[in-house]
């Protein structure tokens, strides 16, 4: 696995280290001697600890700045195992990243790596940084944190998806609420167009009614006026007739006398 590069060099003493380049292992012991805290800032053992490891490390410096370049990472936790003293280089970009890419590896959960309280973590030759020390229990806290962070962010994606589905859920629930709305709108729409249209027949029947009322009321009133022309015209018909039949009476008895007064003359001359 690349993500983790196990450098057999075997233990401490056996033989000495593999030099890749002059001036190599001298730049990399310089940076290894830089990287120790000042003693005056630790207890006095711990800073003794510190030097013997710094010093165990010295010599693979070649090897460890090899399986950095190999990596293609920034750097390596560099440390020697606990049990048999081999040298073991952990790539990452960071001690926290190569810690968690060892941790994520298969070879953590088989025991075959025994990583002490300490660890050195080397940057790569061409960057102008000393080595940092770094503890076992830090990284482990760093570990537990990215992992908490990473459990975070799946639990925020989950969350996010949800969100989505729920927000597209809605969307089309507004959608078909929306056009349930525009239906109901176009419905009550051609209802008012519907009732507007009654109405305005209502209207003009009711205008024609009125004109039909009106022209009754003239007709009436023109039969009225016809009829008591009417009752005056008989009732001077009736006058004149009166009248007429008065003179005729008074004409047929004028005659009747005349005729009388003839037949009695008539008689006489007999």
């Amino acid at each position: 696995m690349r993500q983790l590069l196990l450098v057999l060099l075997g233990r401490i003493g056996r033989g000495a280290p593999h030099v890749l380049g002059s001036g190599l292992p001298l730049m990399s012991l310089a940076l290894v001697l830089v990287g120790c805290a000042n003693p005056s800032l630790m207890p006095e053992a711990q800073a003794v600890a510190i030097k013997h490891r710094d010093r165990a490390l010295a010599p693979h410096a070649d090897a460890i700045h090899a399986a950095i370049s190999q990596s293609g990472h920034v750097g390596a936790l560099a440390l020697l195992d606990a049990k048999d003293g081999r040298l073991v280089v952990l790539p990452g970009d960071s001690p926290a990243d190569a810690w968690a890419r060892y941790t994520a590896s298969p070879e953590s959960g088989t025991g075959r790596v025994s990583v002490p309280p300490v660890l050195t973590f080397v940057h790569r030759a061409d960057v102008p940084k000393a080595p940092e020390t770094v503890t076992q229990s830090a990284l482990q806290q760093q570990a537990q944190l990215l992992d908490a962070h990473r459990r975070v962010e799946e639990r925020l994606g989950v969350v996010q998806r949800e969100f989505a589905e729920s927000k597209r859920e809605v969307d089309a629930s507004l959608a078909a609420a929306r056009a349930e709305m525009q239906t109901a709108l176009s419905s009550v729409a051609e209802d008012l167009a519907t009732v507007r249209k009654f109405m305005l027949q209502t209207a003009q029947l009711g205008w024609l009614n009125h004109e039909l009322n009106v022209e009754n009321a003239t007709g009436i009133r023109k039969v009225v006026t016809a009829s008591q022309e009417l009752s005056a015209s008989s009732a001077k018909l009736e006058e004149t007739m009166r009248q007429l039949s008065a003179s005729l009476t008074g004409q047929l008895k004028e005659l009747a006398n005349r005729l009388d007064t003839i037949q009695g003359k008539v008689s006489n001359l007999k």
